[in-house]
């Protein structure tokens, strides 16, 4: 007899999926605030669930998290207080503490279990967690931000779908507390969903935006785990655009080891399809 052939499906708005071919569940659970399951499987190694969606995995979450951090932070031109909103997992801190002007990272992440098992079964995405710039603080990031004017340079939300306790984190309130928080020159990025299956959301996550960042711009990467590999990021700045020579120099600071981010990557993600520009323009 053959061994047992199993899979996971990720179920997005009940009328598409994802489907992975699972070896080993490696551990399940519940916290507080979601379920969480880290799954070995046959294509993307190891993966964590929230919910029961993708969050992050091995083979395609550079892409992700270079995306969300080096966009913003080579817009800037001397980022040093940085805020990560989410991400617990420890991929866009990996990713910040790339630039060498950082000198403190604030990480707040809702739920203390997302960062010990990502710490447990993710050690290449959350090795950065354990830098002495990094400052974890088990809150919600929504109150967070609040009280804490002129605070960063710099914040990244790495947020869940605008679901549960994630929901607050795509309202205009959040994102005037957010524009608060920053300095002269600040820029913030964050993830946006799909604007192919999530159409709705989308446009009011962007309406919601720009009633704090009036130049608030979206741009894209292709990830292959979030629905339909499209996905796209907020770009918000309190400055000017960054001039292409800039980013350039910026990028040249990194130090090479990068798999997807480059500047001509940096331009050619604010390049949108028109159905998209479309949805922008309604909302």
């Amino acid at each position: 007899m053959g061994g047992l052939d199993l899979w996971f499906r990720e179920i997005h708005k009940d009328d598409i999926a994802l489907g992975v071919r699972v070896k080993d569940v490696l551990w399940r659970g519940k916290s507080a605030f979601q379920t969480l399951d880290v799954i070995d499987t046959e294509m993307f190694g190891r993966v964590l669930l929230l919910d029961g969606l993708f969050m992050t995995t091995e083979r395609d979450e550079f892409i992700y998290h270079e995306m969300i951090a080096h966009v913003p932070l080579s817009s800037h031109p001397e980022p040093r207080r940085v805020l990560v909103i989410g991400g617990g997992d420890g991929g866009t801190v990996r990713e910040v503490l790339r630039h060498p002007t950082v000198e403190r990272v604030d990480l707040v992440e809702i739920d203390r279990l997302v960062v010990d098992k990502s710490r447990e079964f993710l050690p290449t995405i959350a090795c950065g967690l354990d830098d002495p710039r990094v400052s974890i603080h088990y809150e919600d990031g929504i109150r967070w931000v609040r009280d804490r004017a002129g605070a960063y340079d710099a914040i990244l939300v790495d947020s869940t779908d605008p679901v549960g306790p994630a929901v607050g984190l795509f309202a205009a309130e959040f994102y005037a507390d957010c524009h608060r928080a920053l300095r002269d020159g600040g820029v913030l990025s964050a993830q946006t969903e799909s604007p192919f299956f999530d159409r709705e959301e989308v446009a009011s996550i962007y309406a919601n935006l720009r009633q704090a960042f009036p130049a608030a711009r979206p741009y894209t990467a292709s990830v292959p785990t979030y629905p339909g590999g499209y996905w796209c990021f907020a770009w918000a700045s309190k400055g000017p655009d960054p001039a292409p020579e800039q980013v350039r120099e910026r990028y040249a600071r990194l130090g090479g080891g990068l798999k997807y981010y480059n500047p001509e990557i940096h331009a050619a993600a604010f390049v949108l399809p028109n159905y998209f520009l479309d949805l922008l323009g309604a909302a």
